[in-house]
């Protein structure tokens, strides 16, 4: 085996280790395939972490045929996310979100191509915002979609807030230590 061979397999278990969790909630057949699955729309949830009461629903093009059968497939740089309150309050600590994260991967071809979620916290106007976009080791996609969520639109959260922690909306938030 040669030592290109060896790295690119070593690539694509990497990107394979990054997929993260998520709850498939189904899915939508695009393109009819006589060998193999149909070119479909997925559709899946998973729970933000750092962030308890956020949950995001993401779509995303998923090619089928016999490349996917011997996962050698490469999805297209369609997706979409749309990120909602699914709690009666949501709860963070704000230091734990200031720096954006990526709280999403999922490889979408065999070795260099995956699609992934970041998130970004705007403390002035206390929101979240997500973003899904797909990239390649060499070249990424300018395509992406975006979902925001303010604390002042969520459901009001109980009063009055526990002990160190403050309300805003439907937030209750642990503030970060000043500076």
């Amino acid at each position: 085996m040669s030592l290109k061979t060896a790295a690119c397999l070593a690539a694509a278990l990497l990107l394979a280790a990054c997929d993260s969790d998520a709850d498939k909630i189904g899915d939508a057949s695009t393109v009819f395939r006589i060998l193999g699955k149909n070119d479909r729309i997925e559709i899946e949830a998973f729970d933000d972490e750092d962030v308890k009461g956020i949950t995001c629903y993401l779509s995303y093009a998923k090619k089928g045929g016999l490349k996917e059968a011997v996962n050698l497939e490469e999805d297209a740089s369609d997706a979409s996310v749309s990120c909602v309150q699914t709690a009666p309050a949501v709860e963070f600590a704000e230091q734990a979100v200031l720096k954006p994260k990526q709280i999403f991967r999922r490889s979408a071809s065999f070795a260099f191509k995956s699609t992934q979620i970041m998130r970004y916290y705007d403390p002035k106007r206390k929101a979240f915002a997500y973003m899904v976009y797909s990239d390649k080791i060499i070249q990424g996609s300018p395509k992406n979609s975006l979902s925001a969520l303010s604390c002042h639109g969520a459901a009001a959260a109980p009063q009055p807030a526990p002990a160190g922690r403050e309300t805003v909306g439907g937030c209750i938030i642990q503030p970060a230590p000043q500076r």
